[in-house]
């Protein structure tokens, strides 16, 4: 099945609607946004962390300051492997209310994540109609207008016409200018990280046992040479999300709206990896990578980011496209490898860090002699 038939409308509004629910106010300025020095503990319950929560929001929320606090209620929306996002809900009369999310971020994640960065850019992404508004900032997460929507599955995510939608949106994501520095952070970070994890200590003997069985030479010979391979593609430098999984994807079905949240790894970088990363996210809950998408999957994707007309692009644009985003697909294995390195040691939640790492380094080796010979073979050809 294609993109036809009934078609998504484009992102309108950074906040969907629903029948008696008023909208939050929001600035879209970074210099307009409200900020706190406050905290909450998110190691606390939910019941006794709803006081603090409360006072954030009547402190930093645009008109709830004078609201008594027995309107307010809290629910859990998610708890991630890196953070807590929260909806809070105010009763403004007997049959209207208004909501906002709260996201708090887990403990250590700073060495992952540059929040200047991403709070830099947030506004400028929301005023472009993506993801939910920045309302406020505190010590440790953020207040944002609250979506109306359902967050997709994996699955979701592989049915024809929603990823046509994706695609769409994508590259109109991609067009986003974004104040600051425009070079890729790509390398930079996976640098930063693969310094990071290599000086590691557990206090676990087991966990310690298994990471003596890396090689960090290897690793670093690895990303060089992918580096050096990739650099040759001169893949188009984007505004990228870097972070397409399925729970960044939300969808209100109602309105046939599409959104992208959580922001966290935004920056500019090529935009092979931020496809091939999400191609990689096909994989799932379970990293069953034998769902990476086939070339024709790929390709309907393809013609969808690259043309409002998608029976009309070219086929040397496509196979540019497959071997920049194949290629970056093997980045994308080495980024989260490392990354999972650095929050075995530093996270606090209950989850096989160390054992993702090899899971994902695992799969870079399977899938390097092809990706490889894909981009060496295009060069080839391209140069000849």
């Amino acid at each position: 099945m294609g993109s036809e038939g009934r078609s998504f409308n484009r992102v309108a509004s950074a906040a969907g609607g629903e029948d008696k629910m008023s909208t939050v106010a929001a600035p879209v300025s970074a210099a307009e946004v409200p900020t706190s020095a406050a905290a909450v503990d998110i190691s606390l319950p939910l019941p006794e962390m709803t006081p603090r929560v409360i006072d954030l929001c009547k402190e930093l929320v645009a008109g709830w300051s004078s609201l008594d606090s027995s309107r307010f209620s809290i629910s859990t929306v998610s708890g991630g492997i890196t953070n807590l996002l929260l909806k809070v809900s105010v009763k403004e009369g007997t049959d209207s209310e208004s909501a906002v999310t709260v996201r708090l971020y887990g403990p250590n994640t700073d060495l992952v994540i540059d929040r200047e960065r991403e709070l830099q850019a947030i506004p400028y992404i929301s005023a472009a109609g993506f993801g939910a508004q920045l309302l406020g900032v505190f010590e440790n997460g953020v207040i944002q207008s609250f979506i109306h929507a359902r967050t997709l599955s994996p699955s979701d995510m592989r049915e024809p016409r929603i990823a046509a939608e994706i695609a769409k949106q994508l590259h109109k994501f991609h067009q986003l200018d974004i104040p600051g520095s425009k070079e890729p952070q790509l390398w930079n970070d996976v640098f930063k990280f693969l310094k990071k994890a290599s000086v590691l200590k557990f206090e676990d003997d087991e966990k310690q046992e298994r990471y003596e069985t890396i090689s960090f030479r290897e690793i670093k010979d690895e990303v060089k040479e992918l580096k050096d391979l990739s650099d040759l593609l001169h893949a188009p430098v984007v505004f990228a999300h870097n972070d397409l999984l399925s729970g960044n994807l939300m969808l209100n079905d109602l309105e046939e709206k599409l959104y992208f949240i959580d922001f966290e790894y935004g920056s500019y970088s090529y935009r092979g990896f931020d496809i091939g990363n999400h191609f990689n996210e096909y994989a799932g809950f379970d990293c069953d990578y034998n769902l990476y998408p086939d070339k024709d999957v790929q390709y309907h994707f393809f013609r969808n980011y690259l043309s409002d007309r998608p029976s009309e692009v070219q086929v040397q644009d496509l196979e540019a496209l497959y071997a920049e985003t194949n290629t970056y697909r093997l980045a994308s294995h080495v980024y989260w490898a490392l990354w999972a390195l650095i929050q075995a040691k530093v996270s606090p939640i209950d989850f096989d860090y160390l054992g993702y790492f090899f899971l994902r380094y695992g799969e870079y080796k399977k899938q390097r002699e092809s990706c490889f010979s894909l981009a060496q073979d295009f060069l080839s050809l391209r140069s000849g």
